[in-house]
């Protein structure tokens, strides 16, 4: 039997608009992991700068959420790099973190000036109180979590705060939930308890009393 196949002919993963737009979502996903995957290295080697690594970053974990939000039969983006075969571990710790390295580490980046403080401030305020108002779903708390993470980051001696890697962890918690997805009343309550300490611990460093 004579086959009717070209070799020339390009072999086409799809056959209708939905299997086109499906698979360039998929391509669209695996490109940001690989491209996440060399910018991390590439900025552990210092072969990028930190003020061209954090707006990159940034946009390729924003682009990574969009995405990730419209691919269909994925459930996680573990799921999704084995399946794929994918080895880049760097890009999975910076998408399970969700903010830049600048701001998981501190960026030691210039003084405290009294503008960072009242936003800071502003910003511990704003999230206790979201947990006071009960509000449990992550699309309520990993927004407001992040902007506080990111304004802590500022500080000069940050990443040695007790306060930051505890509210780094559960930024990575609310990270890797859906957008539906609520914490229990115990975490509630643990969440709470760690963000006041690391508020009074804010304080405590700027005045330069770093004691319990």
């Amino acid at each position: 039997m004579t086959s009717t196949i070209s070799l020339d002919e390009e072999v086409r993963l799809y056959t209708s608009n939905a299997d086109r737009e499906k698979y360039n979502l998929l391509s669209t996903l695996f490109g940001i992991v690989v491209s996440l995957d060399y910018l991390e290295r590439a900025y552990v080697r210092d072969s990028v700068t930190a003020a061209e690594y954090s707006p990159a970053c940034t946009r390729l974990l924003s682009q990574y959420k969009t995405i990730f939000k419209l691919v269909d039969g994925v459930s996680s983006i573990e799921e999704f790099m084995s399946r794929y075969r994918m080895d880049n571990p760097w890009a999975l710790h910076r998408l399970k973190v969700g903010v830049p390295a600048t701001v998981e580490h501190s960026s030691e980046a210039g003084p405290e000036t009294g503008k960072w403080v009242a936003e800071t401030t502003q910003s511990f305020i704003t999230f206790m109180d979201a947990l006071k108002l009960r509000m449990r779903a992550k699309d309520q708390l990993h927004p407001i979590l992040q902007d506080l993470v990111t304004g802590y980051a500022r500080f000069k001696g940050s990443k040695d705060w007790e306060g930051r890697s505890r509210m780094v962890g559960w930024l990575i918690t609310l990270n890797g939930m859906k957008a539906s997805e609520e914490i229990t009343e115990e975490q509630s309550r643990q969440l709470l308890f760690d963000v006041d300490h690391a508020y009074a611990e804010f304080f405590r460093s700027l005045s330069g009393k770093n004691g319990p």
